[in-house]
């Protein structure tokens, strides 16, 4: 069964401005951005920079699916990124998903979901490490939770990162993402719910998002994991520390 903790790691790749790898659920994506570049005339803005996210799947070309990702990732990094920094140039994102969840009934074969949401959170946080690898200017960080809501007569539950089989079954989907300043920017749901229950929803992504000062771990599997007591806030801010600990190391 995958593990649900994420491990991060980041500036591996050479020759680009910034990578990261972000492993979680199940899910590896490695992300490398280039920019500010020079930009096509026929894509360049006057009075800001141009966002390019390209999202690659784990097996064969792209299609409707990641072409849909892509629009919901260049639209958020947008909000994130200061662009108007850099006018008439180019900022390109290239996510490459490299392993996707095993499906448990059908031995080792990928898990190709009918659903866009699962990957998204692995997705965004990836992009995000990428564009602090890189030293972007940004405005503020992002962080997202995948959380699958079961509701069954007077039975209400909340599973943040769920299996393949809680995915399948739960009564809604949701994608949530949060700001440094505790904002929320991205919201992405699918299925039956009420406000009530979105309600429900919104206070448990924002606490595992933004809540919390508990301790990290610090190593797992050659970068950094998350502990159970911490928040993806905290997961970032160690992640970043982690690497500039490394960085500095020469000085020792």
């Amino acid at each position: 069964m995958a593990s649900t903790e994420p491990s991060a790691l980041l500036s591996h790749l050479y020759r680009t401005d910034g990578s990261a790898t972000f492993t979680q659920n199940g899910y590896t994506v490695t992300g490398a951005v280039n920019g500010p570049i020079e930009v096509q005339r026929r894509d360049e803005l006057p009075e800001e920079a141009a966002v390019d996210v390209i999202v690659r799947p784990a097996a064969g070309v792209g299609g409707t699916r990641e072409r849909h990702l892509e629009s919901i990732l260049q639209s958020t990094l947008r909000q994130i990124i200061l662009i108007q920094n850099f006018p008439r140039t180019l900022i390109q994102v290239t996510l490459q998903i490299t392993s996707t969840p095993e499906n448990e009934s059908a031995g080792s074969k990928l898990v190709q979901a009918s659903s866009n949401l699962a990957i998204l959170p692995t997705l965004l946080q990836t992009a995000v490490l990428t564009l602090l690898s890189a030293s972007m200017p940004l405005s503020m960080t992002l962080t997202s939770v995948l959380l699958a809501f079961d509701s069954k007569g007077n039975s209400r539950n909340i599973v943040q990162n769920p299996s393949l089989a809680q995915f399948q079954s739960a009564t809604s989907i949701h994608v949530l993402g949060f700001t440094s300043r505790g904002e929320l920017l991205v919201a992405e749901s699918e299925g039956s719910f009420t406000m009530e229950d979105w309600d429900e929803v919104f206070e448990t992504g924002k606490a595992l998002c933004c809540g919390g000062e508990d301790a990290i771990d610090d190593e797992a599997m050659g970068g950094v994991a998350l502990d159970e007591k911490g928040d993806m806030s905290m997961f970032v801010k160690s992640v970043l520390e982690h690497k500039i600990e490394k960085d500095l190391h020469w000085k020792d």
